[in-house]
Protein backbone atom coordinates (compact mmCIF):
# COMPACT_ATOMS: atom_id res chain seq x y z
CA UNK A 1 0.00 0.00 0.00
CA UNK A 2 1.44 3.45 -0.41
CA UNK A 3 0.80 6.79 1.84
CA UNK A 4 -0.97 9.46 0.11
CA UNK A 5 -2.27 11.83 2.21
CA UNK A 6 -0.79 12.40 5.84
CA UNK A 7 -3.52 13.58 8.74
CA UNK A 8 -3.25 15.69 10.88
CA UNK A 9 -5.97 15.37 13.33
CA UNK A 10 -5.08 12.91 15.63
CA UNK A 11 -6.85 10.40 17.88
CA UNK A 12 -6.22 10.27 21.31
CA UNK A 13 -2.61 8.48 22.38
CA UNK A 14 -1.16 8.92 18.67
CA UNK A 15 1.37 10.03 17.45
CA UNK A 16 0.78 9.97 13.92
CA UNK A 17 -1.66 8.88 11.21
CA UNK A 18 -1.19 8.13 7.57
CA UNK A 19 -4.09 7.38 5.00
CA UNK A 20 -3.62 4.49 2.80
CA UNK A 21 -5.48 3.19 -0.08
CA UNK A 22 -4.77 0.19 -2.44
CA UNK A 23 -3.21 0.88 -5.59
CA UNK A 24 -5.54 0.15 -8.90
CA UNK A 25 -4.62 -0.09 -12.71
CA UNK A 26 -5.84 3.42 -12.86
CA UNK A 27 -4.39 4.86 -9.67
CA UNK A 28 -5.59 4.42 -6.62
CA UNK A 29 -8.89 3.67 -5.51
CA UNK A 30 -10.06 5.67 -2.11
CA UNK A 31 -13.08 2.84 -1.59
CA UNK A 32 -11.08 0.97 0.38
CA UNK A 33 -8.95 3.41 2.63
CA UNK A 34 -7.12 2.48 5.95
CA UNK A 35 -5.84 4.84 8.57
CA UNK A 36 -2.81 2.84 10.09
CA UNK A 37 -1.81 4.55 13.79
CA UNK A 38 2.14 4.04 15.09
CA UNK A 39 0.88 1.77 18.14
CA UNK A 40 -0.41 -0.74 16.11
CA UNK A 41 -3.86 0.04 15.71
CA UNK A 42 -5.69 -0.06 12.12
CA UNK A 43 -8.72 1.43 11.32
CA UNK A 44 -10.41 0.07 8.18
CA UNK A 45 -13.38 1.67 6.73
CA UNK A 46 -15.24 0.68 3.17
CA UNK A 47 -16.45 3.99 2.45
CA UNK A 48 -14.82 7.16 1.46
CA UNK A 49 -12.38 9.19 3.68
CA UNK A 50 -15.24 11.48 4.85
CA UNK A 51 -16.54 9.34 7.81
CA UNK A 52 -13.26 8.87 9.28
CA UNK A 53 -11.90 12.09 9.24
CA UNK A 54 -15.19 13.23 10.78
CA UNK A 55 -14.70 10.92 13.72
CA UNK A 56 -10.85 12.56 13.68
CA UNK A 57 -11.82 16.34 13.89
CA UNK A 58 -14.31 15.60 16.83
CA UNK A 59 -14.16 18.55 18.77
CA UNK A 60 -14.73 16.87 22.11
CA UNK A 61 -12.14 14.09 21.15
CA UNK A 62 -9.34 16.57 20.46
CA UNK A 63 -9.79 18.83 23.11
CA UNK A 64 -9.18 16.08 25.59
CA UNK A 65 -6.28 14.37 23.34
CA UNK A 66 -4.53 18.44 23.29
CA UNK A 67 -5.11 18.79 26.83
CA UNK A 68 -3.82 15.37 27.74
CA UNK A 69 -0.42 16.42 25.43
CA UNK A 70 -0.19 19.33 27.32
CA UNK A 71 0.20 17.56 30.62
CA UNK A 72 2.33 15.17 29.29
CA UNK A 73 0.26 12.62 30.30
CA UNK A 74 -1.53 9.11 28.61
CA UNK A 75 -5.46 9.62 28.62
CA UNK A 76 -7.20 7.70 31.52
CA UNK A 77 -10.19 5.67 30.90
CA UNK A 78 -12.09 8.65 32.69
CA UNK A 79 -11.17 11.47 30.33
CA UNK A 80 -11.96 8.86 27.04
CA UNK A 81 -15.35 8.79 28.50
CA UNK A 82 -16.11 11.88 29.76
CA UNK A 83 -19.05 13.53 28.50
CA UNK A 84 -20.37 10.21 27.50
CA UNK A 85 -20.67 7.84 30.60
CA UNK A 86 -22.39 9.24 33.70
CA UNK A 87 -19.88 10.19 36.26
CA UNK A 88 -21.78 7.84 39.21
CA UNK A 89 -21.29 5.19 36.45
CA UNK A 90 -17.52 6.32 36.06
CA UNK A 91 -16.89 6.56 39.86
CA UNK A 92 -18.18 2.83 39.52
CA UNK A 93 -15.71 1.96 36.42
CA UNK A 94 -13.14 3.32 38.62
CA UNK A 95 -13.94 1.67 42.01
CA UNK A 96 -13.76 -1.78 40.22
CA UNK A 97 -9.97 -0.89 38.50
CA UNK A 98 -10.44 0.41 35.21
CA UNK A 99 -8.38 3.02 35.10
CA UNK A 100 -5.62 2.59 32.48
CA UNK A 101 -7.49 2.13 28.74
CA UNK A 102 -6.27 -0.95 27.15
CA UNK A 103 -4.96 -0.72 23.15
CA UNK A 104 -8.83 -1.90 21.65
CA UNK A 105 -10.85 0.58 24.20
CA UNK A 106 -7.97 3.72 23.00
CA UNK A 107 -9.34 2.95 19.94
CA UNK A 108 -12.70 1.78 19.62
CA UNK A 109 -14.52 4.19 22.30
CA UNK A 110 -14.25 7.28 20.07
CA UNK A 111 -15.26 5.62 16.98
CA UNK A 112 -18.48 3.71 19.45
CA UNK A 113 -19.17 7.21 20.96
CA UNK A 114 -19.41 8.78 17.42
CA UNK A 115 -22.42 6.89 16.94
CA UNK A 116 -20.96 4.26 14.45
CA UNK A 117 -21.50 0.83 13.97
CA UNK A 118 -18.21 -0.93 14.65
CA UNK A 119 -16.46 -4.33 14.19
CA UNK A 120 -14.31 -4.91 17.33
CA UNK A 121 -11.04 -7.05 15.99
CA UNK A 122 -8.75 -7.30 18.51
CA UNK A 123 -6.98 -9.94 20.43
CA UNK A 124 -8.30 -12.32 23.19
CA UNK A 125 -7.97 -10.61 26.92
CA UNK A 126 -7.67 -7.08 24.89
CA UNK A 127 -11.01 -5.38 26.67
CA UNK A 128 -13.44 -5.41 23.97
CA UNK A 129 -15.73 -6.56 26.57
CA UNK A 130 -15.72 -3.04 28.53
CA UNK A 131 -15.55 -1.06 25.78
CA UNK A 132 -19.19 -2.36 24.56
CA UNK A 133 -20.54 -1.88 27.69
CA UNK A 134 -19.19 1.59 28.00
CA UNK A 135 -20.98 2.68 24.55
CA UNK A 136 -24.91 0.81 26.05
CA UNK A 137 -24.46 3.06 29.61
CA UNK A 138 -23.79 6.03 27.49
CA UNK A 139 -26.39 5.91 25.43
CA UNK A 140 -29.01 3.99 27.80
CA UNK A 141 -32.02 6.10 29.81
CA UNK A 142 -32.35 3.79 32.73
CA UNK A 143 -35.56 6.39 33.64
CA UNK A 144 -37.41 3.96 30.60
CA UNK A 145 -38.83 0.74 31.07
CA UNK A 146 -38.14 -1.07 28.03
CA UNK A 147 -35.27 -3.26 26.42
CA UNK A 148 -32.66 -0.64 25.11
CA UNK A 149 -29.73 -2.74 25.05
CA UNK A 150 -29.27 -6.62 23.46
CA UNK A 151 -25.85 -8.30 23.97
CA UNK A 152 -25.98 -11.86 22.21
CA UNK A 153 -23.58 -14.49 23.28
CA UNK A 154 -22.80 -17.96 21.82
CA UNK A 155 -22.47 -19.86 25.32
CA UNK A 156 -23.88 -19.76 28.82
CA UNK A 157 -20.26 -19.26 29.56
CA UNK A 158 -19.53 -16.50 28.27
CA UNK A 159 -23.14 -14.85 28.78
CA UNK A 160 -22.73 -15.23 32.72
CA UNK A 161 -19.59 -13.46 32.51
CA UNK A 162 -20.28 -10.85 30.79
CA UNK A 163 -23.71 -10.51 33.00
CA UNK A 164 -20.92 -10.23 35.78
CA UNK A 165 -19.82 -7.59 34.71
CA UNK A 166 -22.28 -5.62 33.22
CA UNK A 167 -24.34 -6.30 36.72
CA UNK A 168 -21.08 -5.33 38.37
CA UNK A 169 -20.66 -1.72 36.47
CA UNK A 170 -24.83 -1.14 36.77
CA UNK A 171 -24.65 -1.80 41.05
CA UNK A 172 -26.96 0.37 42.59
CA UNK A 173 -26.06 3.88 42.76
CA UNK A 174 -24.82 5.57 46.14
CA UNK A 175 -26.45 8.05 48.09
CA UNK A 176 -25.01 10.91 46.30
CA UNK A 177 -26.30 9.49 43.03
CA UNK A 178 -29.79 9.17 44.74
CA UNK A 179 -31.90 10.71 41.30
CA UNK A 180 -29.80 7.80 39.16
CA UNK A 181 -32.24 4.80 38.70
CA UNK A 182 -30.32 1.02 39.01
CA UNK A 183 -30.14 -0.65 35.49
CA UNK A 184 -31.26 -3.75 35.30
CA UNK A 185 -29.59 -6.73 33.41
CA UNK A 186 -31.12 -9.69 32.83
CA UNK A 187 -29.59 -13.26 31.89
CA UNK A 188 -31.66 -15.12 29.23
CA UNK A 189 -29.29 -17.94 29.14
CA UNK A 190 -29.69 -21.93 28.12
CA UNK A 191 -31.18 -23.21 31.15
CA UNK A 192 -32.57 -20.75 32.79
CA UNK A 193 -36.04 -20.60 34.47
CA UNK A 194 -38.62 -19.39 31.38
CA UNK A 195 -41.17 -18.97 33.69
CA UNK A 196 -39.40 -16.51 36.38
CA UNK A 197 -38.38 -14.34 33.21
CA UNK A 198 -41.26 -14.26 31.86
CA UNK A 199 -42.81 -12.89 35.57
CA UNK A 200 -40.02 -10.56 35.66
CA UNK A 201 -40.58 -9.10 31.80
CA UNK A 202 -44.32 -8.53 32.41
CA UNK A 203 -43.47 -6.66 35.83
CA UNK A 204 -40.73 -3.94 34.43
CA UNK A 205 -38.95 -4.80 30.89
CA UNK A 206 -35.17 -5.22 31.80
CA UNK A 207 -32.83 -2.25 30.45
CA UNK A 208 -30.15 -4.62 29.50
CA UNK A 209 -30.35 -8.04 28.12
CA UNK A 210 -27.50 -10.69 27.90
CA UNK A 211 -28.88 -13.96 26.08
CA UNK A 212 -27.19 -16.91 23.76
CA UNK A 213 -29.39 -16.95 20.78
CA UNK A 214 -31.48 -19.86 21.24
CA UNK A 215 -33.09 -18.20 24.50
CA UNK A 216 -33.53 -15.33 22.85
CA UNK A 217 -35.23 -16.75 19.69
CA UNK A 218 -37.53 -18.37 22.13
CA UNK A 219 -38.62 -15.45 24.08
CA UNK A 220 -38.92 -13.48 20.59
CA UNK A 221 -41.21 -15.70 19.39
CA UNK A 222 -43.80 -16.05 22.12
CA UNK A 223 -43.74 -12.17 22.13
CA UNK A 224 -42.45 -12.24 25.70
CA UNK A 225 -39.73 -9.86 24.48
CA UNK A 226 -39.56 -6.71 22.46
CA UNK A 227 -36.62 -4.97 20.53
CA UNK A 228 -39.01 -1.68 19.18
CA UNK A 229 -36.31 0.08 22.12
CA UNK A 230 -33.77 -1.16 21.17
CA UNK A 231 -30.65 1.34 20.72
CA UNK A 232 -27.25 -1.14 21.08
CA UNK A 233 -27.02 -4.55 19.54
CA UNK A 234 -23.69 -6.39 20.44
CA UNK A 235 -23.57 -9.83 18.52
CA UNK A 236 -20.34 -10.91 21.16
CA UNK A 237 -17.75 -13.71 19.26
CA UNK A 238 -19.34 -13.12 16.28
CA UNK A 239 -17.16 -15.62 13.73
CA UNK A 240 -18.30 -18.77 16.10
CA UNK A 241 -22.09 -17.60 16.12
CA UNK A 242 -21.55 -17.30 12.08
CA UNK A 243 -20.21 -20.18 11.71
CA UNK A 244 -22.42 -22.10 13.89
CA UNK A 245 -24.89 -24.46 11.77
CA UNK A 246 -26.92 -24.07 14.87
CA UNK A 247 -27.24 -20.26 15.53
CA UNK A 248 -26.56 -18.73 11.94
CA UNK A 249 -30.05 -18.93 10.78
CA UNK A 250 -31.75 -17.25 14.01
CA UNK A 251 -28.46 -14.69 14.06
CA UNK A 252 -29.13 -13.94 10.58
CA UNK A 253 -33.55 -13.65 11.41
CA UNK A 254 -32.92 -11.51 14.51
CA UNK A 255 -29.85 -9.20 12.31
CA UNK A 256 -32.48 -8.26 9.39
CA UNK A 257 -36.04 -9.56 10.72
CA UNK A 258 -36.64 -8.42 14.13
CA UNK A 259 -34.32 -5.34 14.37
CA UNK A 260 -33.12 -3.33 11.52
CA UNK A 261 -29.71 -1.89 11.40
CA UNK A 262 -31.11 1.64 10.59
CA UNK A 263 -33.04 2.20 14.16
CA UNK A 264 -29.77 0.62 16.40
CA UNK A 265 -26.35 0.67 16.79
CA UNK A 266 -24.25 -2.51 16.10
CA UNK A 267 -21.26 -4.08 17.24
CA UNK A 268 -19.56 -7.25 16.08
CA UNK A 269 -16.50 -8.23 18.66
CA UNK A 270 -14.55 -11.23 18.23
CA UNK A 271 -10.36 -11.91 18.19
CA UNK A 272 -10.92 -13.76 14.72
CA UNK A 273 -12.97 -12.89 12.00
CA UNK A 274 -11.44 -14.98 9.41
CA UNK A 275 -11.40 -13.01 5.83
CA UNK A 276 -12.48 -10.15 7.70
CA UNK A 277 -12.74 -8.10 4.44
CA UNK A 278 -14.96 -9.91 3.01
CA UNK A 279 -16.91 -10.39 6.01
CA UNK A 280 -17.42 -6.52 6.19
CA UNK A 281 -18.64 -6.04 2.97
CA UNK A 282 -21.75 -8.34 3.83
CA UNK A 283 -22.37 -6.41 6.79
CA UNK A 284 -23.01 -3.64 4.07
CA UNK A 285 -24.45 -5.91 1.51
CA UNK A 286 -26.81 -7.82 3.81
CA UNK A 287 -28.02 -4.90 5.84
CA UNK A 288 -27.13 -6.21 9.15
CA UNK A 289 -24.96 -2.82 10.25
CA UNK A 290 -24.85 0.48 8.12
CA UNK A 291 -22.71 1.59 5.25
CA UNK A 292 -20.01 3.56 6.98
CA UNK A 293 -19.29 0.96 9.89
CA UNK A 294 -15.89 0.71 11.18
CA UNK A 295 -13.65 -1.77 11.45
CA UNK A 296 -11.43 -1.44 14.43
CA UNK A 297 -8.34 -3.92 14.39
CA UNK A 298 -6.02 -3.33 17.27
CA UNK A 299 -2.77 -6.01 16.47
CA UNK A 300 -3.52 -6.87 13.28
CA UNK A 301 0.39 -8.01 12.88
CA UNK A 302 0.68 -9.86 15.84
CA UNK A 303 -2.86 -11.95 16.84
CA UNK A 304 -1.42 -13.49 19.14
CA UNK A 305 -0.59 -12.08 22.96
CA UNK A 306 2.99 -11.22 23.09
CA UNK A 307 3.09 -12.49 26.60
CA UNK A 308 2.78 -16.51 25.21
CA UNK A 309 5.69 -19.09 24.87
CA UNK A 310 4.51 -21.39 22.68
CA UNK A 311 6.19 -24.99 22.77
CA UNK A 312 5.33 -28.74 21.80
CA UNK A 313 6.13 -32.40 22.38
CA UNK A 314 5.71 -35.24 20.24
CA UNK A 315 5.21 -38.95 21.32
CA UNK A 316 2.94 -41.30 20.10
CA UNK A 317 -0.67 -41.54 20.93
CA UNK A 318 0.10 -44.38 23.69
CA UNK A 319 2.28 -42.10 25.45
CA UNK A 320 0.18 -38.73 25.54
CA UNK A 321 -1.03 -39.01 29.27
CA UNK A 322 2.45 -40.38 30.42
CA UNK A 323 3.57 -37.12 28.21
CA UNK A 324 0.52 -34.39 30.21
CA UNK A 325 1.70 -35.98 33.44
CA UNK A 326 5.82 -35.29 32.94
CA UNK A 327 4.57 -31.66 31.73
CA UNK A 328 2.67 -30.98 34.82
CA UNK A 329 5.22 -32.08 37.24
CA UNK A 330 7.76 -30.00 35.16
CA UNK A 331 6.34 -26.83 34.86
CA UNK A 332 4.16 -27.18 38.42
CA UNK A 333 1.22 -24.89 37.51
CA UNK A 334 -1.00 -23.23 39.59
CA UNK A 335 -3.45 -23.30 37.62
CA UNK A 336 -3.90 -24.26 33.97
CA UNK A 337 -6.38 -25.82 31.76
CA UNK A 338 -6.04 -28.94 29.45
CA UNK A 339 -7.94 -28.94 26.09
CA UNK A 340 -9.16 -31.81 25.16
CA UNK A 341 -11.24 -32.99 21.57
CA UNK A 342 -15.00 -33.93 21.57
CA UNK A 343 -15.88 -37.50 21.48
CA UNK A 344 -16.34 -39.20 18.19
CA UNK A 345 -19.37 -40.41 17.05
CA UNK A 346 -18.38 -43.55 16.36
CA UNK A 347 -16.71 -43.76 20.21
CA UNK A 348 -20.17 -42.82 21.53
CA UNK A 349 -22.10 -45.31 19.92
CA UNK A 350 -19.69 -47.92 21.15
CA UNK A 351 -19.90 -46.54 24.46
CA UNK A 352 -17.02 -45.56 25.59
CA UNK A 353 -16.33 -43.00 28.06
CA UNK A 354 -15.52 -39.56 26.73
CA UNK A 355 -11.87 -38.70 26.45
CA UNK A 356 -12.44 -35.92 28.97
CA UNK A 357 -13.46 -38.52 32.02
CA UNK A 358 -10.39 -40.59 31.24
CA UNK A 359 -8.09 -37.32 31.88
CA UNK A 360 -9.31 -36.46 34.95
CA UNK A 361 -9.95 -39.91 35.92
CA UNK A 362 -6.26 -40.66 35.33
CA UNK A 363 -4.82 -37.15 36.71
CA UNK A 364 -6.97 -37.46 40.29
CA UNK A 365 -5.25 -40.87 40.24
CA UNK A 366 -1.38 -39.47 38.91
CA UNK A 367 -1.16 -35.86 39.67
CA UNK A 368 -0.81 -34.74 43.23
CA UNK A 369 0.82 -31.42 42.63
CA UNK A 370 -2.88 -29.63 42.05
CA UNK A 371 -5.65 -29.27 44.98
CA UNK A 372 -8.50 -29.19 42.25
CA UNK A 373 -9.12 -31.12 39.11
CA UNK A 374 -12.58 -30.17 37.63
CA UNK A 375 -13.94 -30.84 34.82
CA UNK A 376 -15.91 -28.71 32.02
CA UNK A 377 -17.60 -29.84 28.93
CA UNK A 378 -20.41 -28.79 27.03
CA UNK A 379 -22.58 -32.57 27.50
CA UNK A 380 -22.26 -31.43 31.25
CA UNK A 381 -25.84 -30.24 32.40
CA UNK A 382 -25.88 -26.13 33.14
CA UNK A 383 -25.55 -26.43 36.79
CA UNK A 384 -22.67 -29.07 36.92
CA UNK A 385 -20.97 -26.10 34.05
CA UNK A 386 -21.77 -23.25 36.43
CA UNK A 387 -20.66 -25.01 39.42
CA UNK A 388 -17.25 -25.92 37.91
CA UNK A 389 -16.64 -22.16 36.66
CA UNK A 390 -17.29 -21.19 40.36
CA UNK A 391 -15.13 -23.09 41.56
CA UNK A 392 -12.11 -22.33 39.32
CA UNK A 393 -13.07 -18.82 40.23
CA UNK A 394 -12.97 -18.93 43.99
CA UNK A 395 -8.79 -19.02 43.59
CA UNK A 396 -6.56 -21.85 44.96
CA UNK A 397 -4.54 -24.63 42.44
CA UNK A 398 -6.63 -26.27 40.28
CA UNK A 399 -6.04 -27.95 36.52
CA UNK A 400 -9.72 -27.83 33.98
CA UNK A 401 -9.81 -30.14 32.00
CA UNK A 402 -12.62 -28.92 29.01
CA UNK A 403 -13.19 -29.39 25.78
CA UNK A 404 -13.67 -26.10 23.36
CA UNK A 405 -16.58 -24.93 25.30
CA UNK A 406 -13.84 -23.55 27.58
CA UNK A 407 -12.07 -21.85 24.59
CA UNK A 408 -14.73 -18.79 23.80
CA UNK A 409 -14.69 -15.99 26.28
CA UNK A 410 -14.05 -17.11 29.41
CA UNK A 411 -12.08 -15.05 31.36
CA UNK A 412 -10.06 -16.89 34.25
CA UNK A 413 -6.72 -14.07 34.69
CA UNK A 414 -5.02 -16.79 36.73
CA UNK A 415 -4.23 -18.99 34.04
CA UNK A 416 -0.34 -19.24 33.66
CA UNK A 417 -0.51 -22.91 31.49
CA UNK A 418 -3.04 -24.04 28.67
CA UNK A 419 -2.20 -27.37 27.40
CA UNK A 420 -3.61 -28.45 24.10
CA UNK A 421 -3.57 -32.93 24.71
CA UNK A 422 -5.49 -32.88 21.38
CA UNK A 423 -4.56 -30.71 18.76
CA UNK A 424 -7.47 -28.07 17.67
CA UNK A 425 -8.98 -28.62 14.32
CA UNK A 426 -7.92 -24.88 13.31
CA UNK A 427 -5.71 -21.97 13.39
CA UNK A 428 -8.78 -20.10 15.35
CA UNK A 429 -9.53 -22.34 17.75
CA UNK A 430 -5.60 -22.31 18.66
CA UNK A 431 -5.76 -18.79 19.00
CA UNK A 432 -9.02 -19.04 21.18
CA UNK A 433 -7.29 -21.66 23.48
CA UNK A 434 -4.19 -19.71 23.87
CA UNK A 435 -6.03 -16.67 24.34
CA UNK A 436 -7.61 -18.10 27.59
CA UNK A 437 -4.17 -17.37 29.53
CA UNK A 438 -1.98 -14.34 29.45
CA UNK A 439 -5.16 -11.85 30.51
CA UNK A 440 -3.82 -10.31 32.86
CA UNK A 441 -4.20 -6.58 32.05
CA UNK A 442 -0.70 -4.94 31.74
CA UNK A 443 1.20 -8.26 33.16
CA UNK A 444 4.40 -8.91 32.17
CA UNK A 445 4.19 -12.66 33.34
CA UNK A 446 5.11 -15.15 30.61
CA UNK A 447 2.35 -17.74 30.25
CA UNK A 448 3.32 -20.93 28.43
CA UNK A 449 1.08 -22.57 25.63
CA UNK A 450 2.01 -26.39 25.06
CA UNK A 451 0.59 -28.83 22.46
CA UNK A 452 1.18 -32.64 22.62
CA UNK A 453 1.59 -33.50 19.43
CA UNK A 454 2.32 -37.07 17.27
CA UNK A 455 4.66 -36.86 14.56
CA UNK A 456 2.35 -36.68 11.59
CA UNK A 457 0.56 -33.57 12.92
CA UNK A 458 4.00 -31.11 13.12
CA UNK A 459 2.79 -30.23 9.93
CA UNK A 460 -0.45 -29.26 11.33
CA UNK A 461 0.93 -26.98 14.26
CA UNK A 462 3.41 -25.25 11.59
CA UNK A 463 0.62 -24.27 9.71
CA UNK A 464 -1.10 -22.45 12.56
CA UNK A 465 2.48 -20.36 13.28
CA UNK A 466 2.42 -19.32 10.00
CA UNK A 467 -1.15 -18.60 10.12
CA UNK A 468 -0.64 -16.65 13.46
CA UNK A 469 2.73 -15.67 13.16
CA UNK A 470 4.28 -16.96 16.22
CA UNK A 471 7.42 -19.59 16.72
CA UNK A 472 6.84 -23.06 18.83
CA UNK A 473 9.90 -23.87 20.41
CA UNK A 474 10.20 -28.06 20.57
CA UNK A 475 10.40 -29.66 24.03
CA UNK A 476 12.34 -32.90 24.81
CA UNK A 477 11.24 -34.77 27.89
Amino acid sequence: MTPIISATQQLPQVSHAVLYSKPTRTGFSLHQSHILYSNGALFYSRSNFRPLKAILNSPSLTKVADDAKEKGEALTLREICLGHVPEHLLRRVEEVGYAVPTDVQKQALPVLFSGRDCILHAQTGSGKTLAYLLLIFSVINTQRSAVQALIVVPTRELGIQVTKVARMLAATPTENDAEQKSCTVMALLDGGMLRRHKSWLKAEPPTIVVATIASLCQMLEKHLLKLESMQVLVIDEVDFMFNSSKQVSSLRKLLTSYSSCNSRQTVFASASIPQHNRFLYDCIQQKWTKRDVVHVHVNPIEPMPTCLQHRFVICSKKQRHQTLLSLLQSDAPKSGIIFVGEQSEKSKKAGNAPPTIDLVDFLKTSYGGCSEILLLEEDMNFNSRAASLSEVRQGGGYLLVATDIAARGVDLPEITHIYNFDLPRTAVDYLHRAGRTGRKPFSDEKCNVTSIIMPEERFVLQRYENELMFNCEELFL
